[in-house]
């Protein structure tokens, strides 16, 4: 990826979903994208703590992350478009 950015392990997102599972989790169709697969163990820490903004600091940082490589991956796919 461009600009230096350290890609922590497991926030790499994913074409490759298990639609299932992400059915299953309930996810709306809105946050259907390639970190879905963060986003259910989120949702369920998040279900699990009653919502507490500091008991899933670290999988919401890892899904935020992913979120970030996913758009800087269309910006890098859209600027390779335009040079065609």
């Amino acid at each position: 990826m461009s600009g230096g950015h350290n890609v922590t392990k497991g926030s790499e997102p994913k074409k490759e979903q298990d639609l299932q599972a992400i059915k299953d989790a309930r996810i709306p169709l809105a946050w259907r994208d390639t970190c879905s697969h963060l986003l259910i163990h989120l949702n369920g820490c998040r279900r699990e703590t009653w919502w507490n903004p500091n008991k899933c600091e670290s999988e919401r940082h890892i899904y935020e992350e992913c979120e970030y490589n996913a758009y800087l991956q269309r910006v890098e796919a859209k600027v390779q478009m335009d040079k065609m």
